[in-house]
Parts: C-alpha cells; sequence; structure tokens
C-alpha cells in the first residue's frame, strides 16, 4: 500500500441500498389517491421490468453459468456479467442496511456501482444486493443467496418501506445520505442524517463512510469531509477506525481492494439523485399524459450541474476509476465526452452529466425530452451565465452544445 494516498478526514454518505430507516412509502400522485407506486399507470411492483438484472436472470435461467469462490462467493461473476468496474468499489461501514448485522468498520460493505447498477457485498453476509434502474420504472431492488447451488436474483419490492421516501422524490429509487456514526457503527441517536447529491458542501459528506484517494498527498484535513472518522458520546471525533482498516489487509479478507475513492463517491452523489429525478419525471409524465411535468426544467438544470459544491482542493481520482468512466461515456470527433473528470473546480472537465446517455433518459417521453433539451439550451446559449453556473466559461457552454449536438442525435441544431 505504498503508493496509496489515503485521505484521513471525516465519514461518508449513506447509500443505503437496503436502508433500514423507517418510511410510509406513500407519496401524492399528481392527481388521485394512493401510493404512486401502485398506480395503474405505474404498476411498479407486478409490470415487467427490462433493467439489467432482469435480462441476466432470463440468461442464467436459460444456461448462462454464475461461477462461485470461496473467497467472495458469486461477487465477482455478477459485477464481470453486469459489466460492473471493481474500480468502483465504495466502502461504507455505518449500520444503515438490511445487512447491517455483518456491517461495522472492521467489515464494512462494500458497493460496486455504474451508471444504472449498484452492487453490496460484505464479506461473510448471507446475500449480495443489487439495485438495477429500469428506464421506465424506477430502481429495481434484488438479492442473491451467497449460499444458493444454483444462483438467482430474487426481486424484493419490501425494500419501498424505505427507498421510497421524501429523499427519492416518492419513487424507487438511491438514498444517498451522510450519517453521524459512533465507533460500533451505529447511528448516533439524536442526529440528522443528511441527503447528498453534488450541492452539497464537502464538510458534510460521507459520515459513515470511508474515504480514499490516490496520487498526491491527502489534501483534505480533518473535517475537510465526515469521512473516515467516529464520534464519542462526548462529541469527540476519531480516526481509529480508518487507521485499523488500513492495517488489517482488505484484500486477504475477502475484499477486492483498499479502496473507497474519493472520485468514485463524488460520482455517485451526482448520479444517484439524476436517477430519481429521471424516476420521477418519467413517472408523472405517464400520470399526466401530454403535458410536461415542471420537474423537466429541474432536471436540466441538474443535468448542468447548477448549484454543484466544488472541491476545497484538487483532487486525484484513481486512474483505473476514471478509465472506466470515461471509456462508457460517447466521445466526439475532437475526444471530448462528458466521462472526463476535471475535479480541480468542479466534478467534469465539461459540465453536463453523461446521464444524459442513459436509457431512462431516452425512455423519457419526447415531448418531455425535448423541453429538457430546449431549458439546455436556453442556460447554454445565454451570453452572462448565472451565479450557480459562474465556474462555466462561454468556451464551456459552447463545447458543451457542440457535444450533445455531436453525441444526441435528437439535441437541437
Amino acid at each position: 500500500m505504498s503508493n496509496r494516498r489515503l485521505l484521513i478526514g471525516a465519514a461518508a454518505l449513506g447509500v443505503a441500498l437496503f436502508n433500514t430507516v423507517s418510511s410510509s412509502g406513500q407519496n401524492a400522485a399528481p392527481r388521485g389517491g394512493g401510493a404512486l407506486d401502485e398506480r395503474p399507470e405505474i404498476q411498479y411492483a407486478t409490470h415487467p421490468t427490462t433493467d439489467r438484472v432482469a435480462k441476466l436472470n432470463e440468461q442464467v435461467q436459460n444456461g448462462r453459468a454464475l461461477p462461485r469462490d470461496s473467497r467472495t462467493g458469486y461477487l465477482r461473476a455478477v459485477l464481470d456479467a453486469l459489466g460492473v468496474p471493481v474500480e468502483s468499489q465504495l466502502l461504507v461501514f455505518s449500520k444503515t442496511g438490511v445487512q447491517r448485522a455483518y456491517t461495522n468498520p472492521h467489515n464494512p460493505r462494500a458497493l460496486y456501482y455504474d451508471q444504472s447498477v449498484v452492487v453490496g457485498y460484505a464479506p461473510g453476509a448471507p446475500l449480495i444486493e443489487i439495485a438495477a434502474h429500469d428506464p421506465r420504472q424506477g430502481v429495481v431492488f434484488y438479492t442473491l443467496d451467497q449460499a444458493a447451488a444454483s444462483p438467482a436474483m430474487v426481486r424484493r419490492t419490501s425494500c419501498l418501506t424505505c427507498h421510497v421516501s421524501p429523499g427519492t422524490l416518492g419513487v424507487p429509487g438511491l438514498i444517498a445520505r451522510s450519517h453521524v456514526v459512533g465507533e460500533d457503527g451505529n447511528v448516533v441517536a439524536q442526529t440528522r442524517a443528511r441527503d447528498v447529491d453534488h450541492h452539497t458542501s464537502h464538510p458534510d459528506r460521507w459520515g459513515g463512510w470511508f474515504v480514499t484517494s490516490e496520487g498526491a498527498p491527502p489534501p483534505y484535513s480533518q473535517l475537510g469531509h465526515l469521512g473516515n472518522i467516529t464520534f464519542s458520546g462526548k462529541g469527540n471525533t476519531s480516526n481509529q477506525v480508518f487507521v485499523d482498516w488500513l492495517n488489517s489487509a482488505p484484500e486477504t479478507r475477502g475484499y477486492l481492494s483498499a479502496f473507497s475513492d474519493i472520485a468514485g463517491l463524488l460520482v455517485f452523489d451526482h448520479q444517484a439523485r439524476a436517477i430519481n429525478l429521471l424516476t420521477r419525471l418519467n413517472w408523472e409524465s405517464r400520470l399526466l399524459p401530454g403535458a410536461v411535468p415542471p420537474l423537466a426544467g429541474e432536471l436540466a438544470d441538474y443535468l448542468l450541474f447548477a448549484g454543484e459544491a466544488p472541491p476545497s482542493a484538487p483532487l486525484t481520482p484513481r486512474p483505473e476509476f476514471a478509465a472506466s468512466l470515461e471509456s462508457k461515456v460517447p466521445r466526439d470527433h475532437l475526444g471530448r465526452s462528458f466521462g472526463q473528470l476535471d475535479l480541480v473546480t468542479r466534478l467534469l472537465r465539461y459540465p453536463c452529466s453523461y446521464m444524459v446517455y442513459s436509457e431512462a433518459f431516452d425512455a423519457l417521453p419526447p415531448t418531455v425530452k425535448q423541453a429538457v433539451y430546449a431549458r439546455m439550451l436556453d442556460v447554454l446559449s445565454r451570453q452572462e451565465p448565472d451565479a450557480a453556473r459562474a465556474r462555466a466559461t462561454a468556451d464551456d457552454r459552447r463545447a458543451i452544445v457542440e457535444i450533445l449536438r455531436e453525441t444526441k442525435p435528437d439535441f437541437p441544431r
């Protein structure tokens, strides 16, 4: 681990794939009554899904093998089958998931993700947890029994108890939160969890997570973020759990690496809310056919990183993670793409989200998508950006329009 630089700051965002915090799961639909996910236009629990895990399940049922290894069970087979990069690994040590009995600062839960799938794994835990973003139905939750002789991803609609909440915009989605966590990994009672996205300042992010980096010496001092530390009952903080983690030889204990890269956390922070916005906008457009929901403007602004909180210091991503992200995003003829990281003044070199290439974005009704495009073009065409986009220069905005027009055939010419 001699070539690694690991950020000793404070603890992380809580992406609770299968969070246990109670929520009603009931959100008013734009018209009519009842739970939004139960409306006949949606039928979340019964409508067939086309997400990537559902497709993999069909392949497994038709004879595709998922080999199991003695150290990580079906983890590597699932990641390989879904094309989810190992380099995306994030580590959460707060006890916020359905397998919280197996999660603590000495045995954190690892998350692996790409633009539409998140895979959760902890050594010794009986299940692999998977969340997949269906283009129309939102995030669909699955588990895979690590001891099963014939593996299958089993859908779990019970996860909506927590994963339909104000933090997910009232649709099945991802929960990105920062917690105050004690030495045993339990969330400290009577403290407030914070929902996290790219607007959230870094000192408020990553409570309950390990946060690492590579390259230059760590630029973040204590309390530069909330990663890597625990809180005692007297209000004192300690990074001992992080020191213990680094000294525990994680790769020998069932983990694929010791990393929980800060660049990966930043990318996920942005992506989680984008996924929820896309789902909510899709559902509203089906409940009010022919109308363009006001959320179209909010999605456009979010995709253009309005109000993004900048890094407190220049950051260096893991090269493997940066290369993996960039490889999945289209380039224009000049080699520019929305998958290229900046990490000096903002997340992306060209501040427009790669989520414009997601299946969920393409699944929006044409009138709604064109309204999103119109808002984006209006913002990008302004002579002077508003304060929320002051870091995007005229050249940046011109480049975004050029990239969109070359890589999104339906973007207005």
